[in-house]
């Protein structure tokens, strides 16, 4: 099938990371890059071969300038990037190593130009006019309440257009604050009623959506749980992932798909960790690519968590896999053998 114009609306944020595994009180450099959730998806679905945009608004200035450069480098299209206000958000990484899990931290994320930018600062139905489809995520839905009201009037401008809102859930309870579920549900049931695909598991329907289950068993209350949300809000494909992880630096991941009241499951994949930050975009973008393409439900989930195993082997937040190393991990050839 066709490769597809797709978007995302989010912020650019700058990632500064901690080398090896120092604390930052250790440290005395740090490597930048620039990230965000949207940032991560488009880039990944621009490698798969599609158009990838990114809607947010950035600084006028020579970090904002770094920005763009460092987002036409990742091969996305720029052309729906604003400019305007001061700051960019910041987050330092520390590697987390053993016992000790790796740790975020914010600076400056409320002050951003993408937090602060005015309404009438997008032309959203031009966007959505030139957009199949556009993701958006529980992250952006945190910040405030101009986030909000930006983020769902270009979702209300997609639906109009007749293109497809993607939502992956994304909930983060430092992000929210002293409200917590209760501050979030509503705003996360209007996305939801908007959604056409999104990425959750049974967490976010018991713990954001207030949903209940006698069932004790993750996969049990998953089967019952994820139908339901999908008839409520009228979602034609849910999508999410189960992790373990184990002491010896390894995790599993186990993909599912939701879809024509149907799941399909990839199977439990087991590997080392480099850098966790971003695989869940990964997982994200391989069901977008398996959807926008018409993939079977089972290569679909097959491919998307393959995608989701390869992003915890290379370091930074954004995929770096193309569709044929993806297709290559899913058929498990010569796992770290040299490619020649």
């Amino acid at each position: 099938m066709p490769n597809r114009r797709i978007a995302a609306f989010g912020e650019v944020m700058m990632r500064l990371q901690v080398p090896g595994y120092e604390t930052l009180a250790q440290a005395d450099t740090l490597k930048y890059s620039f990230s965000g959730t949207g940032v991560n998806v488009v880039s990944a679905l621009s490698r798969y071969g599609h158009v990838g945009a990114l809607v947010t608004r950035l600084p006028d200035n020579p970090l904002g300038d770094a920005a763009v450069a460092y987002l036409r480098k990742l091969g996305i299209d720029t052309a729906h990037v604003v400019r305007g206000g001061k700051y960019v958000g910041m987050y330092f990484l520390e590697n987390g190593f053993g016992v000790r899990p790796s740790r975020v931290t914010y600076s400056n994320r409320l002050d951003s130009s993408f937090n602060t930018a005015p309404e009438g600062i997008y032309d959203f139905e031009n966007i959505a006019a030139s957009m199949e489809a556009i993701h958006f995520d529980g992250i952006t839905l945190a910040m405030n309440d101009g986030v909000r009201s930006h983020m769902k009037a270009l979702a209300e401008a997609v639906k109009r257009q007749g293109g497809k809102v993607i939502f992956d859930c994304n909930y983060r309870p430092s992000l929210w604050g002293e409200g917590g579920y209760a501050q979030a549900k509503p705003h996360y049931e209007a996305m939801l009623r908007l959604a056409d695909i999104v990425m959750m598991n049974e967490k976010d329907a018991l713990l954001t959506l207030g949903m209940a289950t006698d069932q004790q068993d993750r996969e049990e209350q998953l089967k019952e749980l994820i139908p339901a949300v999908a008839a409520n809000y009228g979602i034609s494909v849910i999508a999410g992932t189960h992790r373990q992880i184990h002491r010896n630096n390894t995790h599993s991941l186990r993909g599912f798909l939701y879809k024509g009241e149907r799941f399909a499951f990839s199977d439990q994949l087991t590997f080392s960790v480099y850098d966790r930050i971003g695989a869940g975009d990964a997982f994200a973008s391989g069901i977008i690519h398996g959807e926008l393409q018409g993939f079977a439900l089972e290569k679909t989930v097959r491919f998307a968590a393959a995608a989701g195993m390869l992003a915890h082997t290379v370091p930074g937040d954004t995929p770096m896999a193309t569709e044929a190393e993806i297709l290559r991990a899913m058929e498990q050839s010569a796992a770290g053998d040299v490619e020649r």
